[in-house]
């Protein structure tokens, strides 16, 4: 297996491009900008991708969604929460005015513990609402790729439209207890003094989870 984590965007969202180095078959995480150096990117390393994978609804995490679908006939997957919500008039109006691209709907609507497989390789999902209404974690072989929901010393902010901060809190309590601690975290952005970290790490360094674990 092969992760590549690319920043990408006025954002500088952390894009993932995972896969399967045999059959090259893969999936990118969060695709929020710089869309034709992706597809360039693809194209000079032969990889097909099968799913664009996204951790939540937010038009920075996801402007790069139509563009990489037209161009790879990739399907576009969300929560189904995230999907109905994001949606809404009134959300699609808030990513424009930001100079967001709003995505269409999801061709394929995942909930808590749903898995797909591309290659040889399987994704699981953890629904981890308090961001966003459908965020969600995805596993593949002891790799979290966490969004929003977690960084490297932090987690995402839940004043936003749908967020909840006891939500949050419940939701990454979930991992912490679901998950082995050598999980590594992959964030959606550089917000830490690393690029990624592991459950253990954050369970004994991030302060939103050494205060709050036994709340």
């Amino acid at each position: 297996m092969k992760i590549e984590q690319i920043p990408v965007g006025s954002m500088q969202v952390f894009c993932y491009l995972v896969y399967d180095e045999d059959t090259k078959e893969g999936i990118l995480i969060d695709p929020a900008g710089n869309e034709d150096d992706l597809i360039k990117h693809l194209g000079a390393n032969g990889i097909k991708l099968r799913y664009i994978v996204n951790t939540h609804g937010h038009a920075d995490h996801t402007c790069g969604n139509e563009r990489m679908r037209k161009a790879t006939g990739a399907s576009v997957v969300m929560h189904e929460s995230d999907d109905l919500f994001f949606q809404r008039p009134e959300n699609t109006m808030f990513a424009r005015s930001f100079g967001f691209q709003p995505s269409g709907p999801a061709d394929v609507r995942v909930h808590d513990g749903d898995e797909l497989s591309f290659g040889s390789l399987k994704m699981k999902f953890f629904h981890t609402p308090g961001h966003t209404p459908g965020a969600c974690c995805i596993l593949v072989e002891g790799n979290l790729f966490t969004g929003d929901t977690l960084f490297v010393g932090a987690v995402g902010r839940t004043d936003l439209p749908g967020g909840s901060f006891k939500q949050l809190i419940e939701s990454i309590q979930g991992l912490v207890k679901k998950l082995p601690p050598d999980t590594v975290v992959w964030p959606g952005h550089d917000y830490g003094d690393l690029p990624r970290s592991t459950l253990k790490r954050e369970s004994e360094t991030n302060p939103y989870i050494v205060e709050y674990m036994n709340q």
